[in-house]
């Protein structure tokens, strides 16, 4: 059949860069190389499914924080931030790139033992460092400026009104996508199935595509979200990231709030957000198994039984509410510490990864794209050190522990 009748296949037999996945990251990094001026190569972005329906980045609540318990990750999401209040002058003023809002209603971590209590302490410590606006309170605090809440069990809180809330993320993605195809990035509707790697066994030669093409490469970026170690697999290589559940759902208050509801991350998991004229909700299963790839079947018993009994006790006026919609995305889970997986594989030098985001992927994706871009074309991170994230110390055996998860 001739390369001219189905619109999946590539127009070259070869590029300098081949990108696994088109989603979040697939094209934060493709759009980061074109804006590279010190980047020429050829870049083919294979996405098994063009309608998004099902990846992570479809399922996101585009929340933004910069409480972590580490530098790096405060660092990269301050970027993130920068990136979307400036998103128009980023996409070098281009006047059909609208402005995108970040609704800064702030995080609220809530602490129900001193334990956990100084974990916040400590974690504000390096995000003060960092030039953040966290500041801890008591429940006394709390209770001042957010009347609603019931604090009675509650030792201290963590928030930040600076640069923490909600993005537009779905803006931020459709304009990467359409702007890198601007600028000379193909994109494929088709699947990587096959690795070869070169007889010394340190880098990959090419990608065998489900349609039966073979496409030599310079690099290979991993962008599959939950089903990375099915690509890494392709070229010999194990990572710990896997498919989990995260639900969310929508609901609506018999008796609104009188004002902005921050993201509140209560002790049990639950969190809960304002989200237009409703509110947002999510939380993890009690029991948290990786799934399958396919496996989106909801469990309506976690609303019931977990996450409306936990909002009806930290926000009592929230005993009348009607629950609008839900759905169940999945997070590509780093099992070994919960940070995102970078870099080059230590043997197989070409292979990059951009995974393991463990739910922080949307907020990390300028930062993240831009070191990656940065990677490929230098050999090194410039604008910020990445190195703690790259794959590295998975062989090792060194966690790089995030203690602020969600």
């Amino acid at each position: 059949m001739s390369r001219s009748a189905i619109a999946n296949l590539p127009k070259s037999t070869s590029y300098d860069v081949v990108i696994v996945g088109g989603a979040m990251y697939g094209s934060s990094v493709a759009w980061f190389l074109t804006d590279n001026a010190d980047f020429d190569g050829s870049i083919l972005v294979v996405e098994r499914d063009p309608t998004y329906e099902f990846t992570s980045t479809a399922h996101t609540n585009s929340c933004m924080r910069q409480q972590f318990s580490s530098e790096i990750n405060v660092r990269v999401s301050q970027f993130a931030a920068e990136f979307v209040k400036n998103f128009r002058e980023f996409m070098g003023n281009d006047s059909r790139v609208p402005d995108l809002l970040l609704q800064s209603f702030g995080y609220m971590y809530l602490a129900d033992n001193q334990a956990f209590a100084d974990i916040l302490r400590a974690s504000q410590r390096v995000q003060a460092a960092c030039g953040a606006g966290t500041k801890i309170m008591t429940a006394e605090d709390i209770k001042r400026d957010y009347p609603f809440y019931n604090v009675e069990d509650i030792v201290a809180g963590s928030h930040n009104l600076v640069d923490e809330g909600y993005f537009e993320g779905s803006t931020l993605f459709d304009w990467w996508k359409r702007s890198a195809r601007e600028k000379g990035v193909e994109y494929v509707t088709n699947e990587v199935v096959a690795m070869t790697r070169n007889r010394a066994g340190n880098k990959v030669e090419s990608v065998t595509l489900k349609s039966g093409e073979v496409i030599g490469c310079g690099t290979v970026v991993n962008a599959s979200g939950p089903r990375a170690v099915r690509t890494s697999r392709m070229a010999g290589i194990e990572i710990p990231v896997e498919p989990r559940k995260r639900y969310s759902f929508i609901f609506a208050a018999e008796t609104p709030l009188d004002r902005d509801l921050p993201l509140t991350i209560d002790p049990s998991g639950v969190h809960m957000r304002t989200d237009g004229t409703y509110y947002l909700a999510g939380c993890p299963p009690d029991e948290d198994p990786a799934v399958d790839y396919d496996d989106f079947v909801q469990d309506y018993s976690i609303w019931e039984e977990k996450a409306w009994p936990v909002i009806a006790h930290r926000i009592p006026q929230f005993e009348a509410i009607k629950l609008m919609n839900s759905w169940v995305g999945h997070y590509a889970f780093n099992t070994f510490d919960h940070n995102a997986i970078l870099g080059p594989h230590t043997e197989v030098q070409n292979f990059i990864f951009v995974n393991g985001f463990s739910g922080h992927g949307f907020q990390q994706s300028p930062a993240m794209g831009r070191g990656t871009s940065e990677l490929i074309t230098y050999g090194e991170y410039r604008s910020l050190d990445l190195s703690p994230f790259n794959y590295e110390r998975i062989g090792r055996n060194e966690p790089f522990v995030e203690k602020a998860v969600i």
